[in-house]
């Protein structure tokens, strides 16, 4: 098993690692360091959580010239908390690197003051950018205040999201300002192939790496199923938020409005509950994230946009209050909790109605352990809710005739015998069929007659 200690890194990274425990590098990270530290550009596809923030950012700080004023590498994410998380990684380890050395970050993100930014740049230039594409590209465009054309590594994290949330035109024009024999690192849980002519147009024979995931959810996560049966999603949640200690419980909602309205419910029951949605202004939203990661709360309700925006430490619990609008979110909400290697519980509540949306998140290749609530307040074992599809499975009820031929089959096998079966028992389910058909008409021939008759 290789270690960081493997890489000959900086003493500086290697205290870094250390402090956040990191003695062994995920796969995703031991594949692709070496191969990004000699220079390649990368593809890397590997599912949430498996360590991809730290795969480009030790490369980054390993090869930073610290006597280069200008910039020298830049990431763009899609979302404002995923660059605040990169952002908080890349400080902790420059944070290690002597205070006349210490590399300097800039953040850049959408609801911030970008006046401010601007004044800052004329002065002086950070050699690692992180930020939302929109920002920097705009940063860059205002008479090239943010200078990135120095840059020698581009990173493009969430690359599908990005994608999906249409910010690859600004990631395009950033990547056209930089120098030919430019580094660009790709990662994303998925490559959709409408992100394939943007790989084909800055990459060269890149490292391609899909690092696939061993089950579609971490083992170290117990992924439970509970139907409401009878109650309310708001009174089920409630239970099973309050039916144990959780360090910190994340709740998905699929709504900005439903994530309200639950959230209000919780309080209402007592729980002290912080909201990230869509509906929460940028400042706001920033004093949540830093109240949360403070553990001013215990439980946070969000919708999806946030479930690949935000890595909250020590997540033990996860709460689904339903499936998913769409179906790959599922796993990015699962993979809240469960994080490097640690144990973590993600329970999915549904109506009855939702069963063919469970069976959908089934097909996809993820096992639920069925598991109702007690009156107590306890998860039990519950009932396989596909028993109900195999009991009543039509069964062919044969006559003893047949019965005697299928033993017989079975005794005496030569090739062929289970077609021979099947035609057998198809051509006496043919002549029942005409003998009741037979007996049908004559019954009717016979009221006709006797209706004649009388």
């Amino acid at each position: 098993m290789a270690k960081f200690t493997d890489y000959n890194l900086r003493p500086e990274i290697n205290g870094a690692l250390e402090k956040i425990r990191f003695n062994e590098p995920t796969e995703v990270q031991a594949r692709l360091i070496p191969v990004v530290m000699q220079g390649r550009s990368v593809v890397g596809q590997s599912q949430t959580g498996s360590g991809k923030t730290h795969t480009f950012l030790i490369p980054i700080f390993q090869k930073l010239d610290t006597n280069n004023q200008g910039v020298q590498a830049i990431i763009t994410t899609p979302s404002r908390e995923l660059a605040q998380q990169i952002y908080a990684a890349a400080k902790q380890i420059a944070s290690n690197f002597a205070e006349n050395t210490e590399p300097r970050i800039g953040l850049y993100i959408g609801g911030t003051d970008k006046a401010r930014q601007l004044q800052q740049l004329k002065s002086q230039q950070p050699q690692i950018v992180i930020g939302t594409p929109g920002r920097i590209k705009d940063l860059y465009e205002a008479n090239a205040a943010l200078d990135i054309h120095t840059a020698a590594t581009l990173v493009v994290d969430e690359a599908d999201m990005t994608l999906d949330m249409g910010f690859l035109n600004e990631v395009d024009a950033i990547a056209a300002a930089l120098p030919a024999d430019l580094q660009m690192l790709v990662f994303s849980a998925t490559i959709p192939q409408k992100l394939q002519p943007f790989l084909r147009k800055y990459l060269t024979n890149p490292v391609v790496e899909e690092i696939p995931a061993e089950t579609v959810i971490s083992p170290t996560i117990e992924n439970i199923l509970v139907g409401t049966k009878g109650q309310t999603k708001d009174e089920l949640v409630y239970s099973l938020l309050t039916m144990g200690t959780p360090y910190m419980a994340l709740v998905f909602a699929n709504t900005k409005i439903r994530a309200k309205a639950l959230a209000k419910y919780l309080r209402n029951r007592g729980l002290k509950v912080a909201e990230i949605h869509g509906d929460i202004q940028p400042r706001e939203r920033k004093r949540t994230m830093q109240a949360i990661q403070n553990l001013d709360y215990q439980y946070v309700v969000a919708t999806d946009l946030a479930a690949r925006g935000i890595d909250i430490p020590g997540v033990s619990l996860i709460i689904n209050d339903g499936i998913p609008n769409e179906l790959e979110f599922f796993v990015h909400r699962v993979g809240r909790t469960g994080r490097n290697g640690q144990p973590g519980t993600a329970i999915t509540v549904y109506n009855p109605d939702e069963e063919d949306r469970v069976g959908a998140v089934e097909h996809m290749g993820v096992a639920f352990k069925p598991m109702t609530l007690t009156k107590s307040g306890e998860l039990r074992d519950g009932y396989d809710r596909r028993r109900r599809e195999q009991r009543n499975k039509t069964n062919v009820k044969l006559d003893p005739t047949m019965i005697g031929l299928v033993k017989k089959k079975k005794k005496n096998v030569k090739p062929g015998y289970k077609r021979q079966i099947k035609s057998a028992i198809a051509r006496d389910a043919r002549y029942k069929k005409r003998v009741e058909e037979r007996a049908s008409l004559r019954a009717t021939r016979k009221a006709k007659k006797k209706a004649n008759n009388g």
